[in-house]
């Protein structure tokens, strides 16, 4: 069950509930949106850079906003570990909460498939809640056992996932798109572990040189980092989990661990 609140005048009440989180949204309106999840019941990673990407067009959050409304709405849920979704339609504010359940541990270890898709955001500065239909109508068609779909550009570049941001270690570096992608959270703090482990380029590879992909993975706040073994039907690498999604794992949870802002 999604519980969602809303903040007016400087309260928060409850608004509705919903069976799902993409019901919620169903229900919200248009607005700008960001997704997190807690650590340890109560800790929080990064709220700054949650209220800045709600902070568009002449409104603005601040950290102690988004502090406010989550410490608001995780006293009155209390679930052992929180999934929530801020969705800001000025005035309003609305936080929909719900029980957060991490993947199974066995993805991590043997990696994921997924397929590309023709679609690409029409304002990928932007995580509007306008994409959230769309993104759901991609996933009710992906065949069974896929986990992700890639957004693929008109020249072939490999842009992001459905509800992700997508890595290649390919020619020894790590590539990643980053002018024509929503510029996710988590992949921040991807960028930010990579430093000093292997050379970044922010630029897509091209689907015609998966071929020379070694290995691939996702980053989202719900999945972390998870590795990709196979893409369109075909293995990538060793069609193993590489080492890089592997020490990149560890430290983005080591980061996650020291940093996390306790609500």
């Amino acid at each position: 069950m999604t519980q969602t609140f809303v903040r007016l005048a400087g309260r928060v009440e409850p608004a509705f509930q919903s069976a799902t989180m993409l019901e919620a949204s169903a229900r919200l309106p248009e607005g700008l949106y960001t997704t997190l999840r807690t650590y340890r019941g109560r800790g929080i990673l990064r709220p700054e850079a949650h209220a800045a990407r709600l902070s568009r067009r002449g409104f603005t959050l601040g950290r102690d906003e988004i502090l406010f409304v989550l410490r608001e709405a995780l006293d009155r849920t209390a679930f052992p570990e929180t999934r929530v979704r801020l969705t800001y339609a000025p005035p309003e504010l609305f936080v929909s909460v719900e029980p957060f359940e991490p993947l199974p541990a066995a993805l991590y270890g043997s990696g994921v498939a997924c397929v590309t898709l023709p679609l690409a955001r029409e304002d990928p500065g932007a995580k509007s809640t306008s994409f959230i239909a769309t993104a759901a109508r991609a996933y009710a068609e992906l065949p069974e056992g896929i986990q992700e779909g890639l957004m693929v550009a008109a020249d072939g570049s490999i842009l992001e996932g459905l509800s992700s941001n997508v890595f290649f270690v390919a020619f020894g570096s790590l590539f990643t798109e980053g002018a024509r992608v929503l510029p996710g959270v988590t992949r921040s703090l991807v960028l930010e572990v990579a430093a000093g482990v292997l050379p970044v380029r922010e630029e897509a590879l091209n689907r015609s040189s998966l071929k020379d992909a070694d290995e691939a993975f996702l980053s989202s706040v719900s999945r972390g980092i998870l590795p990709v073994v196979r893409i369109d039907g075909a293995g990538l690498g060793r069609g193993v989990p590489g080492p890089i999604a592997q020490i990149l794992g560890a430290r983005l949870q080591s980061l996650a661990t020291r940093e996390v802002v306790v609500v």
